[in-house]
């Protein structure tokens, strides 16, 4: 690999592995809100459940009370229409004032049958307005530790991008512009990954095979600062020759090298 091309290459490496870590930092960052979102509708979905207990509960001591009254109104009129037995003259007044006292009854009877059943239902919506205060509480109990454990993920993150920004600049220092310029282009069309690898002939993001008078070219050439490009997805070629003798490709290297094998 060419003394020029080599410097080129592995500062555009470096750089693109601080871009694969942003990359990654920023995607955790945005997925935050969506768990913030999850922790507040089950939140919200505990209250809606409590509030909807205590709705049926209240409802069920409106009818309780509609049906006392009910009773109390028929036996008022049990106790008039008695009354009035005493001074009826004739038998058809009597038995006209007997069937209204039957009538009366037979309402009181359910009125009374309906009470009972509104008390049988007081009786469970009580149980599940403790039960739902009691899921409130826990929900929201676990909701202030997962909201704490998102905000401290937040703050991480943001300091993790602080600082890869800062790497990012003293990365880009080195880069002539318009070099610059060109691996932005290639890093927007592939999601992050504008470097790829050349191994067993291919290229390492869409393994495609690379012409093998263009890896000849790679391999050979010793001076001048011309750089290589898969012909179908257009990103940088780069080759390490392997040499027991030459170093392995530094840290950055091969992060990078791993992204552009992770992406097509």
């Amino acid at each position: 690999m060419r003394p020029v091309v080599q410097k080129i290459l592995q500062a555009l490496l470096d750089l693109q592995a601080v871009d694969v870590r942003l990359h990654e930092v920023r995607a955790r960052l945005a997925a935050l809100p969506k768990k913030t979102a999850e922790v507040d509708a089950r939140v919200a979905a505990a209250k809606a459940a409590l509030e909807q207990s205590k709705a049926s509960q209240l409802n069920t001591i409106k009818e309780r009370k509609k049906y006392e009254l009910d009773v109390e109104q028929w036996k008022e009129r049990v106790r008039k229409y008695r009354d009035q037995t005493s001074q009826v003259k004739t038998n058809e007044a009597y038995k006209a004032l007997q069937h209204e006292v039957e009538t009366a009854e037979a309402e009181i009877a359910k009125a009374e049958d309906r009470l009972l059943e509104q008390m049988v239902n007081a009786e469970e919506y009580d149980r599940r307005v403790k039960a739902s205060e009691k899921d409130l509480k826990e929900v929201e109990d676990a909701a202030r530790g997962q909201r704490a454990k998102i905000d401290a993920e937040k703050a991480a993150a943001e300091k993790e991008i602080s600082e890869l920004d800062a790497e990012r600049g003293r990365a880009v220092a080195g880069i002539p512009e318009n070099l610059l310029d060109h691996y932005d282009r290639i890093v927007r069309k592939h999601n992050g990954v504008a470097l790829a690898e050349v191994r067993d002939s291919k290229c390492g993001a869409c393994g495609m095979i690379v012409r093998p008078h263009v890896l000849q070219e790679m391999r050979r050439a010793k001076d001048g600062d011309d750089l290589f490009h898969c012909e179908t997805c257009t990103r940088i070629l780069y080759y390490i020759e392997p040499s027991e003798t030459e170093a392995p490709p530094s840290r950055p290297a091969q992060q990078a090298s791993a992204a552009a094998h992770g992406e097509c």
